[in-house]
């Protein structure tokens, strides 16, 4: 049972990591994006938190009954915690738990235990906190989440985990060298062979980024709108919302907006997620992409998603209202995208 729980929590957590990764680091106004570096890297580091949960838990799987969902072993775990509060993997675990079920708040109370237990000295409970903090407010990778990675980093400097948010929070501030630094240093670690080109692609990434920056301030130049549009397309769209679901539609709910290959599943082509005010023109481009090499291209046709999420979550949820549009890159302007539709 406890090998069952074991590779279902890993999934679930590497598609919640999947998922989440796209709004917690999107471009900021000063900051370079690395929404397809969390991609990669967070994949490895829950994987491997799944992987933990057979080799450093002391919980009793075996006992559950068959068929059992990773909710109710949760809760069971979570009141075996209730007789047992000084059990410090007990609530490392719970933590992990819990961010795989994304109920971060709890995730976070689960970690904030398990570091006063601790003394403050476990790496896991702090990284566990900055991620919690980091899935529930994107910002505070610019404050508390990363004053943690900066104790769990001192704690252990080979901390993959810890090594992987100092690289995003210093891509997020626009420092280049010292997130190729840390993303260099994760790579010599012990990592699975398949995530290694993903992360090698990344450090190229910055390189390329170093060399752009470093060619520019050579030979500084101001280029017009259209050879910009040209050197990098556009998709430009006005985004409404239909006034019959103005009452549906959560105040403070995050929008989020998908550019897509039509048909094709995985991971859109470039996205973006900002605040739900209307009217309000989106523009996105290649640099808002997931996955290196993976954008769109002028002359290419693809839809354009707007959706409005309730939950806070990028995944699509029953009764989120959205709307969609086909656009023609390099060819169409700024199109009108009105959210009419509630996601069955």
């Amino acid at each position: 049972m406890i090998a069952t729980f074991v590779v279902l929590a890993a999934g679930l957590t590497a598609a919640a990591a999947i998922a989440v990764a796209i709004p917690l680091l999107r471009r900021g106004a000063t900051s370079a994006p690395a929404r397809w570096a969390a991609l990669a890297a967070t994949a490895v580091l829950v994987v491997g938190s799944g992987l933990l949960y057979a080799s450093w838990g002391n919980w009793h799987w075996s006992a559950a009954p068959a068929g059992d969902s990773p909710q109710n072993m949760v809760a069971r775990l979570a009141r075996e915690l209730e007789r047992d509060p000084q059990n410090l993997d007990g609530w490392l675990m719970l933590g992990r738990s819990y961010v795989v079920l994304q109920e971060y708040p709890l995730a976070l109370r689960a970690y904030e235990r398990a570091e006063r237990l601790s003394g403050g000295k476990s790496v896991e409970a702090l990284t566990g906190e900055a991620e919690a903090l980091a899935l529930i407010d994107e910002s505070e990778l610019d404050g508390r989440a990363a004053r943690l990675i900066d104790r769990a980093l001192a704690l252990d400097p080979n901390s993959g985990k810890a090594l992987f948010f100092a690289a995003a929070i210093a891509e997020r501030r626009g420092d280049l060298p010292l997130a190729r630094q840390h993303f260099t240093k994760l790579l010599a670690l012990n990592l699975p062979e398949n995530v290694r080109p993903i992360l090698e692609q990344q450090i190229t990434a910055i390189d390329q980024k170093l060399a752009v920056t470093s060619a520019n301030a050579a030979t500084p130049q101001k280029p017009s709108a259209g050879t910009a549009d040209a050197v990098s397309p556009v998709v430009r769209v006005n985004v409404t919302l239909a006034p019959s679901l103005g009452a549906v539609a959560s105040s403070g709910a995050p929008l989020f907006v998908f550019v897509r290959n039509p048909g094709e599943a995985g991971p859109p082509l470039a996205v973006k997620r900002l605040d739900s005010h209307f009217p309000q023109n989106v523009a996105l481009s290649p640099a808002d992409s997931m996955v290196p090499g993976r954008a769109f291209a002028a002359g290419q046709s693809v839809q354009v998603v707007a959706r409005i999420a309730r939950s806070g979550s990028p995944v699509g949820a029953s009764g989120d209202p959205y709307g969609e549009v086909t656009y023609r890159v390099g060819s169409d302007g700024l199109v009108s995208l009105v959210i009419d539709h509630l996601t069955p």
